[in-house]
C-alpha cells in the first residue's frame, strides 16, 4: 500500500511531513535540512529546527563547508593510493582505461587509479630456455642429409617492456619456436661434418642471429644475450661408427702435429748451418780479398821503391830471398870479408830459445866447414831464430832507402 493512498495510515510520509491533510510534492528545503541535521550529527554537531521550520537558533553548519571537507580528504586518499614504488633493474608499463600509456623506470611513481593501472615487468634478470630436451626438438637433418642430434640453450632477457606485455601472448612459447626454427634454418645449410667439429661455434653464432632477426620482427620484446650449442652428436644407432671416424680423425691431426714438430726441428737447424757455412764463405772471401788487396799494396809499393831507386831495392829483394832461404837452414854464415870486425853471435840465447842442448856451430867463409853432424833441423833454427829475438823482421837492419837523384 502507497504512503498516501487514501485510507491508509497516517504520519507514513518518508520526507517527514506531518500535515496530514497537504497532498501536494515534499518540501526540497525540508528534505535538505533533514539531512544536514543527520550529517551533523554525525560529525559531532547538534541537530535544530523545530517542527515549525524556524531556523533562527543559528546552531546548523553550513552544508558546503562539510561537501568541501569531504572532498578534500576523499581525494586525498585517493591520491595517496595512487604511489607505487619501482624497483632497480625493473620497468612499470601505465595502461590508462586498459590501453598502454607509458612506461616509467625504477622510482617512486604515482598513477590514477580507477582511470589507470600499472604491470610491473624485471628487464635486468637472465632467463633461460633449454631445446633438445625431446626427440622431436632434438633430431635434425643436415644438408648431406644426415640426420644430427643437437640440443641447445638460450639465454634471453626482456629489451621492451611494453612489448613484451601487449605483443605477444606467451614470449616464452614465441622464443621456443623461433629458436626451433633457426636451428633448423642453419643447421640444414651445412654439412655433418662441419657441425660436429670445427663449426660448432660458427653454428651457434649464425642461430643466435638469425633467431634475434625474427624476434625483432614480431616485436616480442626480448634480447638474446647468449645462444650455446651444448652437444651436436650422431644418433644413438649410429653412435659407435661415428666414434671410429673420429678417433681416425684425431689420429689424423695426431700424426699431422708429431709431422710438424719434427718439421720445426730440423728446418732451423739447417738453416742455421746453411747460414753459418755462408758466413764462414764470406769470411774467408774476405780474408782473401784483404789478403790479395795488401800483396798488390805491398808490391805496388815496392815497385815505386823500385823505381826511384833499382840497385838498392834489388839488393834488398835478393838479401830479403836470402834470408828466407836461410832461414831454414842449420847453418849460419858468418861473412868477415873486407874487414876484422867482430861480430857477435848470441849463441846461448839461441840455444835457449830453441830448446837445443848442443851449441851451434858457425862457419866462416875464409875458413873450415863446419861438420853436417852438427846441424839442426831448418824448423828448429827457425823457431829459435824467433823465439831469441832474431825473426825475419827485426834482423834486416839496413839503411833506409834513399831517394833516387
Amino acid at each position: 500500500m502507497a504512503w498516501n493512498e487514501p485510507g491508509g495510515p497516517k504520519n507514513n510520509d518518508p520526507w517527514g511531513n506531518k500535515n496530514n491533510n497537504e497532498q501536494g510534492p515534499p518540501d526540497l528545503d525540508e528534505i535538505i535540512k533533514n539531512l544536514n541535521d543527520k550529517i551533523g550529527k554525525l560529525f559531532g554537531g547538534k541537530g535544530g529546527g523545530n517542527s515549525s521550520g524556524d531556523n533562527s537558533s543559528g546552531s546548523n553548519q553550513p552544508p558546503t563547508i562539510i561537501f568541501i571537507l569531504t572532498a578534500v580528504i576523499g581525494i586525498a586518499i585517493w591520491a595517496m593510493s595512487g604511489i607505487y614504488t619501482v624497483d632497480q633493474g625493473k620497468k612499470a608499463v601505465v595502461l590508462q582505461f586498459g590501453e598502454a600509456w607509458k612506461t616509467v623506470d625504477a622510482g617512486i611513481q604515482w598513477y590514477a587509479p580507477i582511470i589507470q593501472s600499472y604491470q610491473i615487468v624485471d628487464v635486468s634478470a637472465s632467463r633461460s630456455l633449454n631445446l633438445g630436451s625431446s626427440t622431436h626438438e632434438a633430431l635434425m637433418l643436415t644438408k648431406d642429409e644426415n640426420i644430427v642430434d643437437i640440443k641447445v640453450a638460450v639465454q634471453y632477457k626482456v629489451s621492451n617492456a611494453e612489448n613484451f606485455l601487449f605483443n605477444v601472448r606467451d614470449p616464452g612459447y614465441v622464443l621456443r619456436q623461433v629458436s626451433e626454427s633457426a636451428v633448423r634454418e642453419i643447421v640444414g645449410k651445412n654439412e655433418m661434418d662441419f657441425i660436429l667439429t670445427e663449426g660448432r661455434s660458427q653454428i651457434a653464432a649464425k642461430i643466435g642471429k638469425l633467431a634475434q632477426e625474427i624476434l625483432d620482427r614480431y616485436k616480442t620484446g626480448l634480447l638474446i644475450t647468449r645462444f650455446t650449442l651444448q652437444s651436436a652428436k650422431a644418433p644413438a644407432q649410429v653412435q659407435h661408427a661415428f666414434e671410429d671416424v673420429n678417433a681416425a680423425r684425431e689420429d689424423k691431426e695426431r700424426y699431422i702435429n708429431m709431422a710438424q714438430a719434427y718439421r720445426n726441428d730440423v728446418i732451423p737447424k739447417a738453416r742455421g748451418f746453411a747460414a753459418k757455412q755462408i758466413a764462414g764463405s764470406e769470411a774467408y772471401k774476405g780474408r782473401v780479398i784483404a789478403e790479395a788487396e795488401g800483396e798488390v799494396a805491398r808490391f805496388l809499393s815496392v815497385l815505386k821503391e823500385y823505381e826511384k831507386a833499382p840497385e838498392v831495392t834489388r839488393d834488398r829483394l835478393y838479401l830479403d830471398a836470402m834470408e828466407s832461404v836461410y832461414s831454414k837452414t842449420s847453418k849460419v854464415m858468418v861473412d868477415t870479408k873486407g874487414g876484422n870486425n867482430l861480430l857477435y853471435l848470441p849463441l846461448d840465447k839461441m840455444m835457449l830459445g830453441g830448446g837445443i842442448n848442443r851449441p851451434l856451430k858457425a862457419s866462416n867463409t875464409g875458413g873450415g866447414s863446419t861438420n853436417d853432424s852438427d846441424s839442426y833441423e831448418p824448423s828448429k833454427v827457425q823457431s829459435r831464430y824467433r823465439t831469441s829475438g832474431f825473426s825475419s823482421e827485426p834482423a834486416r837492419t839496413r839503411p833506409p832507402l834513399r831517394e833516387k837523384r
